[in-house]
């Protein structure tokens, strides 16, 4: 075995051994909270270092926050919610993504501007003209309110219309050549062929709408009409918080985004590639 072949193995050595302890450390949150979520609440407090494993497994934690917090009801609101601003994004910026990358409309760079400059600013700016918006309408502590941030994303747009202009223009020319309006070149030439960054339009979004904590604090107080990450800060005291009962939430809560990533686990990282997106 010559020497640049064990120096190529000794390197591939080095870097799985720091991927791997990368890896642990990243796991070790996800790891403590699973732990503490089966322990007492002295167990959780004590200030000795070796009191890692629960003495005994106790689900009552468990059972005792799904009965105080009504989490059937912050599930179906967040999977409402999850599933109502995906279906408006995709739609939206599948269109808008259509008509900036393929169309020639007036304005249009101007209004692509527009598109650019609201990706640069930060999301918070937005928040008091939104809530003013669904109180006059009347819509709040309801799903719209939930979902009305994310029914236009700019971001989707900029991602489909990159995705649209990287297509061929002989396919729109020759659907054209053969009898398609504009309608028909686009649901059934240029759309099924931007579905990766449709699905990592999806996927982000999903992703996003889960995290969200400020904007359901904000619409949605009562505790039948709020979101998991909107429940679980209302489980944190204010001078004490029972923190087994608070990672047996944060567990509970967290099963949803864990189940659908091993059901779509193949287009969730095809769509991180296909996006070069960062969660």
């Amino acid at each position: 075995m010559d020497s640049y072949t064990i120096q190529k193995r000794v390197t591939q050595g080095l870097i799985h051994l720091i991927l791997i302890i990368a890896s642990f450390t990243m796991l070790v949150p996800f790891l403590w909270m699973l732990l503490t979520a089966f322990k007492t609440l002295s167990e959780s407090t004590s200030i000795n270092p070796f009191v890692i494993f629960p003495s005994t497994w106790k689900f009552d934690n468990f059972v005792n926050v799904w009965k105080s917090y009504n989490f059937l009801y912050l599930y179906r609101n967040t999977l409402l919610m999850i599933f109502f601003r995906v279906l408006c994004a995709v739609l939206t910026a599948t269109m808008a993504g259509y008509a900036f990358g393929r169309l020639k409309f007036p304005f249009k760079n101007f209004l692509f501007s527009l598109v650019l400059i609201q990706m640069m600013v930060p999301g918070q700016i937005f928040i008091i003209p939104q809530y003013l918006m669904v109180s006059k309408l009347g819509m709040l502590e309801t799903i719209f309110a939930l979902v009305f941030p994310g029914m236009v994303t700019a971001f989707g747009t900029f991602l489909l219309k990159t995705g649209y202009q990287g297509l061929p223009k002989d396919l729109e020319e020759a659907a054209a050549i053969d009898g398609c309006n504009i309608g028909q070149r686009f649901l059934l030439i240029m759309a099924p062929l931007t579905r990766s960054s449709m699905v990592s339009l999806g996927i982000m979004t999903a992703v996003f709408a889960f995290k969200d904590l400020m904007w359901p604090m904000i619409v949605c107080t009562n505790s039948a009409t709020t979101t998991l990450s909107a429940g679980l800060a209302k489980m944190q005291g204010q001078f004490s918080s029972n923190y087994p009962e608070l990672m047996a939430a944060a567990l509970m809560a967290s099963l949803p985004m864990i189940v659908l990533y091993l059901i779509f686990q193949k287009q969730f990282v095809e769509g991180i590639a296909t996006s070069g997106g960062k969660l």
